[in-house]
């Protein structure tokens, strides 16, 4: 009960149900679970451990606010785990496997033409789970997966920047060249160069005060 507990306020957290700053009372909580207090206060110091809920003396938790600076800081980190993890995925992933990364990359582009940010936003997400699988390196993708989580809202307000889906689309669509070509070279290098496209535009939001400049 724990554990499905966790991941349900995980995914309820990460798809915006509750956003940054949210109180989350363990009472209201409880009764939305169908379950106790005491599973609701594990999945609160779970998700605390994570960094996705903060906890404070005499004010109990909340949805961890995500600083401009920190979520540069995790797509720092993240350019260098990814990194790995796409040279990873082009030494071994499959003919199969390419399959679906060109099935997904169609997708995106569907997508960008009709304009719909949540869901590139969804395929976005999709695509780096499945480069993690395919990489094979367990230890990048659950490190990957947690700093993902981390700067979730951030990601989904890059999505839905005007303009941004489609040269997030460009960026995806090289490393997915270079991953099916196998080039474990030009593959970390277009993923360095997408995450740094991401640092970029989080750096103009942190010059603009945190606001879309």
């Amino acid at each position: 009960m724990i554990d499905t507990v966790t991941d349900e306020l995980r995914t309820d957290i990460l798809s915006g149900r509750f956003e940054p700053g949210d109180r989350l009372l363990e009472l209201p909580l409880a009764e939305h679970y169908a379950c106790g207090r005491a599973a609701v206060r594990s999945a609160i110091v779970a998700l605390a451990t994570e960094g996705l809920v903060e906890r404070e003396a005499n004010r109990g938790a909340s949805v961890r606010r995500i600083s401009v600076a920190e979520a540069i800081q995790i797509t720092q980190a993240r350019s260098v785990l990814e990194g790995l993890i796409a040279a990873q995925a082009a030494r071994h992933s499959t003919p199969s496997d390419h399959e679906e990364l060109r099935s997904i990359i169609t997708e995106m582009e569907e997508s960008v033409a009709d304009d719909t940010g949540r869901v590139y936003s969804n395929l976005n997400g999709r695509l780096h789970r499945r480069l993690q699988d395919m990489s094979g390196h367990e230890i990048a993708a659950q490190l990957v997966s947690n700093l993902r989580d981390r700067a979730a809202h951030h990601q989904y307000r890059l999505s839905v920047m005007p303009g941004r889906s489609r040269e997030s689309l460009q960026q995806h669509a090289a490393i997915v060249d270079a991953i099916i070509a196998g080039d474990e070279f030009a593959a970390a290098s277009a993923m360095h160069d997408h995450l740094q496209s991401v640092i970029d535009v989080l750096s103009q939001w942190q010059d603009a005060g945190g606001r879309h400049p």
